[in-house]
Formats: structure tokens, C-alpha cells, sequence
């Protein structure tokens, strides 16, 4: 096989693997490749999420339709590495289930050009070492981004919920140095970057000796013509007074907060092996909402846990109409391999966590779009990311995190003060706001 030319880099899943993948992208453009549509490139890097069972079966299924695609228009087949949390979690087994060219895992992928080297060579090629951060001073610095940028501090996770992989296919909980993030951070907003949102598996367990997340954010907020810090995905237990204090003191950290709960039963909660308690969740809420009063919360839901009653899922459906969450994400309960919780006995049928993920899904609709419609009214800052689909339609996010669709004389990246008009389900409509004359 002749050295790849082109490239082509797919993620799925979180936004940590969308951080990942530009990253790849990166370094693949830095060895002088050029960017490509799946079906033209030389090399297509699949980067991979392994939290739903049919996120993994996905994979394999774009494996073929990838190389059906490729010889339909050109006749020829690209080199194809797998990536990210299913690549470490499948290692081998990938290699005797389809047809690829290089298995690399999260914490390796700054060794892609070497392996892709070794691909075209004919050496099909396995990396799933976990060494700490090692990856990260290996990346070449970033070029031009959009202006809402991803910026990776924290990676791992030492909660171990009995349902889920990520302590296993991302390792240990590990921050990433006070420096090299401030330093990414600045890179970021000289090639574009106007809103930074930092990530982590448990971003808010970042820290440095005695400083904290919030300590960071206070110094980010310095960084000339960073206008905007956001962070995700938290953890009630690592949910500091001072995170909090910082939600009240810092105008550039934006007024929204993801804070996963799971489930709304305490039976259900310690079952799952999460550390709060329903009561110490609204409590904790409650803290931040005294500090923030016009904050959007977000939350993560899991239906159908194993032994899960009707009972504790009625428990999940008041925790919902007790927060008024601005948005959520809800799932079915899916068992992954070596999880604790996929051992017990109770599973739930499918025909019930449908019915129950449908009732919770339109409880989270309705406050979602309860609290679009109580923001109608308001003047914010909007800042543009993308065109829209109408004539001079821009779209960009307010500082709750909702799409904003505004029509003027305005470019990608502008910060614009509009008034908020109309509000549907999942965006907003927002009028520019014009100064009185003096």
C-alpha cells in the first residue's frame, strides 16, 4: 500500500471524542496530509465511543459500508483505523471481527503517524498503552478553530458507577498541567477561539496542588479576547463552594451547568454506586441557584437500571418536575461488558425502559421548552458559529446554551446583543438588539 495522501476523521460519541478527533485531525495535517470526504480519502479514522452497545455495533457496520462506498465510486480501499473507548476496549478482537489497518486507543492516538506508517508498509498495527498525558505534548499546536472551541483538562474517571466503561477504557482520573492549559487556551483564542468549553469524564475534579477548577477558570478569564468559558461534564461529588462562588463572580463563565443525577431513587443511586443522594442533589442545586439565579441546568438520565421498580422510576419523573431542567440527556439502560451492574440478575425488559424512556423524554421536553419560552423577552449576547439555512440566517448560542437563529449583517464569530423573540422546542429567535442614540 502507497503512503496515504488524504485523510478522513470521524467521531462519535462526547465531547471529549469530538476534542480527540480535531486533534487527530491535527496531527494528520501536520505530517502533510489533506483533508477528505470519507469515500475519497486515503486513510479513515473511525474515533470511536464505547458508552451504548450499539455505538460499538455501529462501528463495525460503518467499517463495511465505508469500503462498499470506496469501491462503488473509486475502486480502491482505504486504510481504516479505529480509535477512541471501543478500539481500547476491543483491542484484537477488532482486528479478527472486520477488515482494519490500525487499532489505537484514546490515550495513544499522537502515535497515529507511526502507525499509519507501518499500515502502508503492510504491518496492520495495535496501541491501547494508557501512558498519563504523554499524548498531549506530543500534538502540534492548534490551527484555526471555530469559534466555540473544545479544550481537554481532565481525562478519566475513579467513580467506577457500576454501569459504566470509562474507568476502563479512559483509565484514571488525571489533570492535565495548570501551564499547558493555559498555553492551549491562548492558541486557541489566537486562531479564532472566542468561547472555550473545557471537558473532562469529571471535569470539575480538575486540580493542581491546592488550585481548583475554579482557580483556572479565574485565570482563563484573564486571556485577552477570550469572551466565554463553559466546562462539562461535572460530578455532583467534585461540585466545590468554589466552582459555585465562581458560577456568581466570573461575567465570562457562562450561566449553565450539565450536573449528571442518573436517577431519582436512592435505592437506584447507590445501586449505580453514584455518591449523592437525591436530597443532596436538590440541595446542591439549590446552592447554585442561590449563587446563579438565572442558571440553566442540564442532567443525564439513565432509565431501566437494573431492578429498577415503577416505583423508583415515578421517583425520577418528580426529581424532573421538581429541577426544570433547560436540558437533558436521557438513555436506556445498556448493559457493557465487565460493569458491575451488568452481572445482576433484575434487567429490565425492553418493552418497559421504551415506555418509561418515552414519559421521561416528554417530561424533559416540556421544561426544556418551558424554559426557552421563559426566556423570550430577554436581551443577551449571541455569539455566531454557523450559517443557517435562510438567506443571511446565522446561528449561534446564547449564554444558556440554546441555538439562536438571527438574521443581519453579521459574520461567524460576531458577539451580538439581541433581543430573544420567539422560542420553539430546541432554539430561539433572536432580533438584534439596536442602541438608542445617545
Amino acid at each position: 500500500m502507497s503512503p496515504p495522501k488524504t485523510f478522513h476523521v470521524k467521531s462519535f460519541g462526547c465531547q471529549m471524542n469530538v476534542y480527540d478527533g480535531e486533534r487527530m485531525a491535527e496531527l494528520m495535517a501536520a505530517q502533510g496530509l489533506t483533508q477528505a470526504d470519507a469515500v475519497d480519502a486515503d486513510v479513515v479514522v473511525l474515533n470511536t465511543c464505547h458508552i451504548r452497545e450499539r455505538a460499538t455495533e455501529k462501528v463495525y457496520s460503518d467499517i463495511g459500508r465505508l469500503r462498499k462506498d470506496q469501491r462503488r465510486k473509486s475502486g480502491k480501499t482505504p486504510m481504516i483505523a479505529v480509535a477512541g473507548c471501543v478500539a481500547q476496549a476491543e483491542g484484537e478482537e477488532i482486528f479478527t471481527r472486520a477488515k482494519v489497518d490500525i487499532v489505537v486507543g484514546p490515550q495513544a492516538y499522537h502515535n497515529l503517524p507511526e502507525l499509519v506508517a507501518k499500515a502502508a508498509a503492510g504491518t496492520p498495527s495495535l496501541d491501547t498503552d494508557m501512558p498519563l498525558l504523554s499524548k498531549f505534548g506530543a500534538l502540534p499546536s492548534r490551527r484555526k478553530v471555530a469559534p466555540s472551541a473544545f479544550l481537554t483538562v481532565q481525562e478519566g474517571c475513579d467513580k467506577f458507577c457500576t454501569y459504566c466503561v470509562v474507568p476502563y477504557t479512559r483509565g484514571a482520573e488525571i489533570s492535565r498541567p495548570f501551564a499547558a492549559i493555559v498555553d492551549e487556551a491562548k492558541a486557541l483564542v489566537d486562531a479564532g477561539a472566542r468561547e472555550i468549553t473545557l471537558l473532562g469524564q469529571n471535569v470539575n475534579a480538575w486540580s493542581e496542588n491546592e488550585r481548583g477548577l475554579h482557580d483556572l477558570i479565574r485565570d482563563l478569564d484573564r486571556i485577552p479576547g477570550l469572551a466565554r468559558i463553559r466546562y462539562t461534564t461535572s460530578h455532583p461529588n467534585d461540585m466545590t463552594q468554589g466552582l459555585i462562588d465562581a458560577h456568581r463572580d466570573i461575567e465570562s463563565l457562562m450561566p449553565f451547568l450539565h450536573l449528571p443525577v442518573q436517577a431519582g431513587s436512592d435505592r437506584v443511586l447507590k445501586a449505580m454506586n453514584r455518591s449523592h443522594t437525591r436530597d443532596s442533589y436538590l440541595r446542591l442545586l439549590d446552592r447554585v441557584r442561590a449563587a446563579r439565579p438565572d442558571i440553566a441546568l442540564s442532567g443525564d438520565f439513565i432509565v431501566g437500571f437494573p431492578g429498577e421498580t415503577d416505583a423508583e422510576f415515578e421517583d425520577t419523573l418528580s426529581l424532573v418536575d421538581a429541577v426544570g431542567y433547560a436540558q437533558a440527556y436521557s438513555f436506556k439502560y445498556s448493559p457493557r461488558p465487565g460493569t458491575p451492574a451488568a452481572s445482576i440478575v433484575e434487567q429490565v425488559p425492553e418493552s418497559v425502559m421504551d415506555e418509561r424512556l418515552q414519559r421521561l423524554q416528554a417530561a424533559l421536553n416540556r421544561d426544556q421548552h418551558a424554559f426557552n419560552a421563559a426566556t423570550v423577552g430577554r436581551t443577551c449576547s449571541v455569539l455566531l458559529e454557523r450559517a443557517g439555512k435562510l438567506p443571511g440566517q446565522l446561528i449561534g448560542k446564547s449564554p444558556w446554551l440554546q441555538s439562536v437563529h438571527l438574521i443581519g449583517n453579521h459574520a461567524i464569530g460576531d458577539l451580538v446583543e439581541v433581543t430573544l423573540a420567539a422560542a420553539g422546542p430546541n432554539s430561539l429567535t433572536g432580533i438584534e438588539r439596536i442602541a438608542e442614540a445617545a
